[in-house]
């Protein structure tokens, strides 16, 4: 069927959406038999299909009740190359999430909209709707190219911002699927009207180079399988990380001569985030510089990756499918040789780059034409009316009146653009009054820079809330913030309901992702420009927990418990170092023994599921480092004071002073349990609640210390009393 990357994934069967695929004759079953059936969901089978036109079949968790079938429902999600939404398609889609939908509209991290809660006797209507107004659902899922994403700002004065734009449109063009079952299905045969293709694209889907492309198929790119799993593909320009480039299959950056002229691309590949909880060979992967390509060359390379991961790609587990497993396992000398092979020449040298930064192009700008773009934060991606909040209402008003186009962002805004200047004042009045902030400066900075998936109650994969706990989670660390008196600082928080990363958590400062019922993992780490992965650093945070895992533990107790440590760590050297200590062999191999058992016990009850990732250059990250030092402080101070507290007690065994340092070893060793067992429950007992019978030997450490000292003080009073008696005598 396909070439196989490994002999291990040779040797194993193709997984079962393979054989969908390939029994679908080129997606049409067993969706078009099902869609005529007077049922209210589809099979398991025609859902992996759906996906490819689409759609995915979810069910309203909230609406789920024993024994009574479950609320079947379907997301729609729109293809919007670059983001481009014209005002026909906006009214078309603002209209279906009225008559059809849950009233509102879901801007994408990837540039699409989303409509949920469609019935299945209403798909047809929603997406022939869709398409007979300027847009497409086909390719927006499934094992295709999705989605292909370009910078958002609308710089008519930027050559470079152009060619981004144009080139995304034409990859997407390039790899949308051939079949015709799309139109078929859901508008009987009849061809949809849509913007011609540049002729350079019709040429390079039947140009062979070299085994790119299927000869005798409806699906000369793809094949009668496509794609072992979804591709993604970003088209940006030099500095601008809006795309989030290396989270992408494929990410291209334009580069142009002295005079803006296109001369070529920069070529990332092997990028992707999904992942799954306690499967270490499921991972986070940043894309790796590939190589740079003519411009009159771009097609036929983009043919050739896409190639390389068809016919290499991991077909037999759908987990490790991705581009980024066919990078890890070859590595990138590999995957270039490939590449090369399909392309037919060299691949030729990475162009030097800019450092990227992040953007979200809110507020008024120019775009150097001399008319405007307005970009519009919408929190969580989420267009709704609700109370004085008329966010979607606004947008239609905009629409209808004025009948300009918008731009869709990565980071599920909207932008409108090609606004004439004085139509600025009349637009404005409309979001002042449905409630509508377009002032960048006066948003929240946790709220702006956030992101989170929709989750729970539709997404299927959801463990937990993203979308609907995200404005209440942002408000107790602003709480938070304000209370350690880091109330001007703000970083990148995002959140997913699962790990597969739609929000793209792992890219950064705080990311949440969705563990279990209302428990998440955090990780920490990543950049604000999008250009380093987060780490773990807590496998499971519950939410009832936040504050007190995320405040830092540093207070005045802190003080005074380092304090004491350095008083009591002290006092006992001095004891030790002011007589000679005359240990046997096998009493000092007994306190080797203790501190080494001391160690390995700190070690396995204090350590979490990952340590703070360095480099941390968010405010969070330095507070949590110093957090962490001061644990460690703890660890090494009680493992300190049981080896001294050891020593002493072994070197003045049935002497004199062995009552009082009998006590004070009690005391140490009393301590040690104590703060042993609580550094266990906090780090392995999910919502531990202090109270535990064992944390009383924190209360019989303070008494034996104190009834050592007074023994220890007694001792040596009556010990100088009878000194000075007998220097009298």
């Amino acid at each position: 069927m396909v070439k196989s990357s490994t002999p291990t994934s040779a040797s194993r069967k193709p997984s079962k959406v393979e054989g969908l695929k390939e029994r679908s004759n080129f997606l049409r079953e067993p969706v078009a038999t099902e869609l005529l059936q007077d049922t209210n969901h589809f099979t398991e089978d025609a859902v992996q299909i759906l996906k490819f036109h689409g759609s995915y079949q979810q069910d309203n968790r909230d609406n789920r009740a024993k024994g009574q079938e479950k609320d079947y429902q379907f997301m729609l999600r729109t293809k919007n190359p670059g983001g481009l939404v014209p005002p026909q398609l906006y009214l078309t889609l603002d209209k279906l999430a009225e008559e059809y939908g849950n009233q509102t509209l879901r801007a994408t991290t990837r540039q699409g909209f989303q409509l949920h809660g469609i019935l299945k006797k209403d798909l047809k209507s929603a997406i022939a709707a869709i398409i007979k107004n300027m847009g497409s659902t086909l390719a927006a899922c499934g094992d295709v190219s999705r989605n292909v994403m370009a910078p958002p700002a609308p710089f008519k004065n930027r050559a470079e911002y152009q060619y981004a734009w144009e080139y995304a449109q034409n990859i997407a063009d390039l790899l949308t699927p051939q079949t015709g079952a799309y139109y078929e299905i859901w508008l009987d045969g009849e061809k949809a009207i849509s913007a011609e293709e540049d002729p350079r694209v019709k040429e390079a889907r039947q140009r062979n180079g070299n085994g790119t492309i299927i000869h005798d198929n409806p699906e000369p790119i793809y094949g009668t399988h496509y794609m072992p799993r979804k591709f993604k593909c970003a088209v940006t320009v030099p500095g601008d990380n809006s795309v989030d480039l290396y989270s992408q299959d494929l990410s291209l950056v334009v580069i142009t001569n002295d005079q803006k002229e296109l001369e070529g691309f920069n070529v990332f590949a092997g990028g992707g985030l999904g992942r799954t909880h306690n499967k270490e060979e499921t991972f986070t992967r940043l894309a790796d510089p590939i190589c740079y390509v003519a411009s009159e060359d771009i097609y036929d390379l983009v043919k050739a990756i896409v190639a390389t991961q068809r016919d290499y790609g991991d077909r037999t587990d759908r987990r490790h499918a991705r581009l980024k497993y066919l990078l890890h396992d070859w590595g990138v000398d590999k995957f270039r040789s490939m590449v090369e092979e399909y392309f037919g020449k060299s691949l030729e040298p990475f162009q030097p780059l800019p450092e990227f930064k992040y953007e979200d192009f809110l507020g008024w700008n120019e775009q150097g034409d001399g008319k405007l773009f307005l970009g519009i934060s919408v929190e969580n991606g989420r267009i709704k009316d609700e109370g004085s909040f008329q966010l979607r209402t606004a947008l239609r008003e905009i629409v209808q009146q004025f009948g300009i186009p918008i731009r869709l962002t990565p980071h599920h805004n909207v932008i409108f653009y090609d606004i004439e200047p004085e139509l600025q004042q009349d637009i404005q009045e409309i979001l002042h009054r449905c409630g509508v902030q377009s002032d960048p400066s006066a948003i929240n900075p946790l709220v702006r820079y956030s992101m989170a998936c929709p989750a729970l109650p539709t997404c299927g994969l959801a463990t937990t809330e993203s979308e609907r706990v995200m404005p209440s989670v942002l408000k107790r660390i602003e709480v938070l913030l304000d209370k350690v008196g880091l109330e001007q600082e703000h970083f990148v928080v995002r959140m997913t309901g699962c790990p597969n990363g739609c929000a793209r958590p792992y890219m950064a400062e705080l990311g949440f992702v969705g563990s279990a019922p209302e428990a998440y993992q955090v990780w920490l780490g990543g950049s604000p420009t999008q250009t380093r992965l987060a780490l773990p650093y807590m496998e499971r945070l519950h939410l009832s927990d936040m504050e007190t895992q995320l405040e830092p533990i540093l207070s005045p107790a802190d003080l005074f418990f380092v304090g004491i440590y350095l008083f009591l760590a002290w006092s006992m050297i001095l004891a030790v170092s002011s007589r000679r200590l005359n240990l046997a062999r096998w009493q000092w191999s007994l306190v080797l023994g203790i501190g080494l058992i001391g160690i390995v016990l700190a070690i396995a009850t204090s350590t979490e599921t990952a340590n703070l990732p360095p480099p941390i250059v968010s405010t969070y990250g330095w507070v949590s480092l110093l957090q962490q030092s001061v644990k460690l402080f703890y660890i090494v101070g009680d493992i300190l004071l049981l080896i001294i507290a050891t020593m002493l007690l072994l070197a003045f065994w049935g002497g004199r002073f062995a009552q009082s340092w009998g006590m004070i070893a009690a005391a140490v060793f009393s301590l040690y349990i104590a703060d042993t067992w609580l550094k266990y429950a906090e780090n392995h007992i999910e919502k531990y609640q202090s109270g535990s019978l064992l944390e009383v030997f924190s209360v019989f450490s303070g008494v034996l210390f104190a009834i050592g000292a007074a023994v220890e003080y007694e001792i040596s009073s009556r010990s100088r009393r009878e000194k000075s008696g007998r220097r009298r005598a």
